[in-house]
């Protein structure tokens, strides 16, 4: 009896140091569960970061001048399809969110999942939607390409999801660093999110399948949007490692990065306050002691010149660089991901077009002054040129009052042209999707490289899908027409 106890107790041992040693053995960067806070963060810290200044060059807002910088002159070829990373940590988020049964993770990763695929499908065209993200569970490891008007549909849905989620989930969001666990204010981010989608199909209004009138309007008079900069999706810096602006200390801003010209004579001709914020003076501005706010003082470089042309014009100390805030600030500003000052601009447009029926003025002037007051909180050493009665005078100026557009498409330029301004270092590629879109702002060409349309699809898609890339290629473009200026569906 002794005997079969003692052995009892030895199996009881040996299973219990068994687990433990398991559980010792994780391995920690692989664990197999997490709370989904701890995802949230990490999404929300990349999701909402600035986007560098590749966008800058392509929209006409800084130059080089020590080489060609393909995205300056328009001869960028391939992108990657790294974002798909980032939605696989989205997709983990969602898979732990339902393991504890919380909906308004779940929310937030649709948020996330229509983001990068906006921004994913923006870039390409078609690309892999309904299949994308399935190797884990269902062994699909080579996608099938959905068409964009599809993915644009899928993406509306989850947003559309994600909203009526979030309105019957009235918790606090842990590890959410954008609005603080607030599940009001991301309703009201969604939902304006929505409305950008929407305003990006303007081509299609026509399209009875996508409803875009009808649904931007049901939207915009049913559902919470952005009602102040106090509701602006942003991120912000701290003065911490790992958590300073982005920009902050960056080399990149050195001897070979200057102004552009198309951007300092667009806020030079409207006698903007905010190029001041932006630009730094010029080395002769500065020696002659010209004031801060002397127009005169700031000079860009011609973004179609031959760049030792312009670096030979820099070195004579006749172009601006970028303000040294940018750089030697460690919170700087806020990154704004999505804001009152673009949403009310959104619906400016749609006023214009005729998608609402409200006073496209309005939108307009409450367009500028939000951003007048966004840059008086958090451009300090400038908020005298962009308070409450520098805005008031700013939106009487010959150039910049709404009363003097006298055609929608006078209004469309000035609203264009007002989104354009306050994006530097601000919403990434937004700015030139919105041109491509548009028109507006216009963008100095040299008559030869316009600008592309879109980006080849990776290298790697060829090597690991290459039936159905080629597939998705031939039906948007012409067999092998995986060309920069090829037209995807949104732009026709």
């Amino acid at each position: 009896m002794k005997k079969y106890i003692l052995s009892a107790i030895l199996f009881v041992w040996v299973f219990s140091s068994c687990s433990d040693l398991e559980e010792l053995n994780l391995n920690p960067n692989n664990v197999p569960e997490t709370h989904p806070q701890l995802l949230l963060t990490d999404i929300e810290w990349n999701a909402f970061q600035v986007e560098g200044v590749s966008p800058m060059f392509a929209s006409r807002m800084v130059v080089q001048t020590d080489g060609e910088n393909a995205n300056q002159y328009y001869n960028w070829n391939r992108a990657g399809f790294g974002d798909y990373a980032k939605l696989r940590n989205i997709t983990k988020m969602m898979e732990e969110a339902e393991r504890i049964g919380n909906t308004a993770y779940t929310a937030l990763g649709k948020f996330f999942r229509a983001y990068y695929f906006y921004k994913l499908t923006l870039t390409f065209g078609d690309i892999p939607y309904s299949d994308a993200l399935q190797g884990e569970t269902d062994e699909i490891y080579a996608p099938v390409y959905d068409t964009q008007k599809d993915i644009f549909k899928g993406i509306l849905q989850e947003l559309e999801d994600a909203d009526a989620l979030l309105a019957n989930d009235n918790s606090i969001i842990a590890g959410d660093i954008i609005y603080n666990g607030s599940t009001s204010q991301w309703r009201k981010c969604i939902n304006s999110f929505r409305l950008k989608v929407l305003i990006t199909l303007s081509k299609k209004e026509s399209d009875s399948d996508l409803n875009v009138k009808s649904t931007f309007a049901g939207i915009y008079n049913n559902s919470p949007i952005l009602e102040s900069n106090d509701d602006n999706g942003q991120l912000l810096f701290i003065d911490e490692l790992g958590s300073r602006y982005t920009e902050y200390n960056s080399s990149s801003y050195g001897s070979a990065r200057y102004m552009d010209s198309t951007y300092v004579k667009h806020l030079q001709d409207l006698s903007d306050p905010r190029l001041f914020i932006f630009c730094g003076q010029t080395r002769n501005a500065k020696e002659a002691g010209l004031a801060i706010n002397d127009f005169s003082a700031y000079e860009g470089g011609d973004p179609i010149a031959p760049y030792n042309e312009v670096n030979l014009k820099a070195a004579a100390g006749k172009v601006s660089k970028v303000n040294l805030r940018y750089t030697t600030d460690p919170t700087t500003e806020p990154h704004v991901f999505l804001g009152y000052t673009e949403l009310q601009l959104i619906l400016a447009e749609a006023a214009v077009r005729g998608w609402i029926s409200t006073s496209a003025k309005d939108h307009y002037e409450n367009a500028v002054k939000a951003s007048f007051e966004f840059y008086n909180a958090h451009a300090a050493d400038y908020a005298a040129y962009v308070n409450t009665d520098a805005a008031n005078e700013y939106l009487q100026g010959q150039l910049v009052d709404f009363a003097n557009a006298s055609s929608n498409e006078e209004q469309l330029k000035l609203i264009m042209l007002q989104k354009y301004i306050p994006s530097f270092l601000q919403g990434g590629w937004r700015m030139y999707f919105d041109h491509l879109r548009t028109e507006y702002p216009e963008f100095r060409i040299d008559g030869t490289n316009t600008p592309p349309l879109r980006w080849m699809y990776p290298t790697s898609e060829y090597q690991q899908n290459s039936e159905h890339v080629s597939a998705a290629i031939t039906a948007q473009f012409g067999e092998g027409n995986d060309k920069i200026r090829e037209t995807s569906w949104w732009l026709k």
